[in-house]
């Protein structure tokens, strides 16, 4: 948007030409893994995921701790995930937007729940106020995209231009996940009985991927060593196939995910710095919503490419 003032000759101010930015919030649900309190700190907008649990609902990092979670998935309790309501939706954006001019929201991967379409459809009653991003991330991907939004933000781009920026980076990602048991697996049904007991019986360890909208397998391990190393390689593969290799200006983010594994996490931590000395990693807790099929004990090493403005 381009404002004038005008100064001629006379004493009178001339006419200068000057770029006014646009104020842009950044919004995000908890599948990010952004607290509530980091949110605040990061100055994003956090939208907590609902979660059913024996009927009754509850909103991850509000009335919904992580430890409460585990407690209650340990308990045999049935919990289905859901979606932000489209009044808690429009009632956030409706109060962003008095105080900001656009907003851009990133949901979790479209590929993995349907509160990305959702979104798209809200955001048309918005008058082109209301960007939202389908760069199909989640988790620790998610969390750097809205990272990478507040950068291009402050770099002065607006809210249409940040979501085509963050679609066309979708793909500079990924995510590795190593299980530590099976029976979620098989639970929610993406496992035959079957193929979990013989996996159970072999001490098996999936490690599943994320690239773009799929959580697929990627690879099976025998045990808790073997799985770290499969990821390890997988991502030093990606980057020299990927990302452009090593570079001394270290161009990529790295991040360890953990299901109430954190321990493990830190100590997975050091195992990566040695293969990636210097390198500035964050440990983040799993999106509950992939939590809750996957189950506690989870591992996931994951990489984003770092962006430029």
């Amino acid at each position: 948007m381009k404002g004038y003032t005008d100064r001629p000759k006379d004493g009178r101010p001339h006419m200068e030409k000057r770029m006014i930015m646009s104020k842009v919030a950044i919004v995000t649900d908890s599948n990010s893994g952004i607290t509530q309190e980091e949110g605040k700190q990061l100055g994003v907008f956090v939208l907590p995921m609902p979660f059913m649990i024996q009927e009754e609902t509850f909103y991850e990092d509000i009335n919904l701790t992580q430890e409460q979670f585990y407690e209650k998935l340990a308990s045999g309790a049935n919990i289905a995930t859901s979606q932000p309501s489209p009044e808690s939706v429009m009632e956030l954006w409706d109060k962003l937007l008095k105080e900001y001019d656009e907003i851009v929201h990133i949901p979790m991967s479209s590929g993995l729940s349907g509160s990305c379409q959702s979104a798209i459809m809200l955001a048309e009653d918005y008058d082109g106020k209301v960007h939202v991003v389908n760069n199909q991330r989640i988790s620790v991907t998610q969390r750097q995209s809205c990272l990478d939004a507040k950068l291009l933000a402050s770099g002065g781009k607006n809210g249409k231009e940040i979501k085509q920026f963050l679609e066309e980076d979708k793909f500079n990602s990924s995510i590795y996940i190593m299980l530590d048991t099976l029976y979620y697996l098989k639970k929610g049904g993406r496992i035959t009985p079957a193929a979990a007991a013989i996996g159970t019986m072999l001490r098996l360890k999936p490690v599943l991927q994320i690239q773009g909208d799929k959580l697929d397998a990627f690879a099976k391990a025998r045990t808790t060593n073997q799985g770290k190393s499969i990821m390890l390689n997988a991502i030093k593969n990606d980057i020299e196939t990927r990302f452009g290799g090593m570079t001394e200006d270290k161009h990529i983010w790295l991040q360890i995910a953990h299901t109430a594994n954190l321990e493990a996490a830190q100590q997975y931590k050091e195992e990566v710095l040695q293969q990636f000395p210097g390198y500035d990693i964050h440990i983040g807790a799993l999106s509950l919503s992939v939590s809750c099929h996957i189950g506690p004990g989870a591992l996931a090493l994951a990489c984003c490419r770092k962006i430029t403005v």
